[in-house]
């Protein structure tokens, strides 16, 4: 029985230890294995259409901030909460939301600098993202930007997104842009 006690009394001391960290230690070294990095790396390709609204009774996209210069777009701040479909038709599936912003960041050219999340809804990926940030010069025929994140299936994700424009309203400013995903996990 005593030597149960000490036993015991041995591993409190060392988990008080443990818990127990000076204010200068923020960091730790971890086995991988905690957060899912025993298992090979994937590589999985997706295709969405993303739908970017600007008008009508529920716009997907709202102006936060005006150009800087009106024959411009630099300066320009819009918030955006657009569906991804499984197609290109706006009424086709909707598999998830494009939400984040876009910001006029070019002087002499039409290009954006994108920040934003695909927030996944349906099957497989629901409720796992990818975070994109990137530049998006919109004339040009494909746009590459880099995936820099994600959460849930797609923790510690990295890669590259390909935009495509397949429809452009001058007047309203509607788009939809075929976005292929290339993206590495876990």
């Amino acid at each position: 029985m005593t030597k149960l006690i000490l036993i015991l009394a041995a591993q409190i001391i060392i988990l008080m230890t443990a818990a127990v960290a000076s204010p200068g230690d923020f960091a730790r070294t971890m086995d991988g294995k905690h957060v899912g990095l025993y298992k090979n790396e994937k590589l999985t390709h997706l295709r969405v259409y993303w739908h970017d609204s600007t008008t009508g009774r529920n716009p997907s996209s709202v102006i936060i901030q005006q150009p800087v210069f009106n024959s411009s777009v630099f300066g320009l701040i819009t918030m955006m909460d657009d569906a991804l479909t499984l197609d290109m038709p706006r009424n086709s599936t909707v598999v998830g939301q494009a939400q984040g912003m876009y910001a006029g960041a070019a002087q002499r050219e039409v290009s954006f600098l994108m920040v934003m999340n695909f927030a996944f809804t349906t099957g497989k990926y629901n409720g796992s993202t990818i975070t994109i940030l990137g530049r998006n010069t919109v004339t040009t025929k494909v746009r590459e930007m880099p995936v820099v994140g994600g959460s849930g299936m797609f923790r510690f994700a990295r890669g590259h997104v390909e935009a495509r424009t397949k429809f452009f309203d001058t007047k309203s400013g509607d788009a939809t842009v075929e976005y292929n995903c290339y993206v590495l996990h876990y």
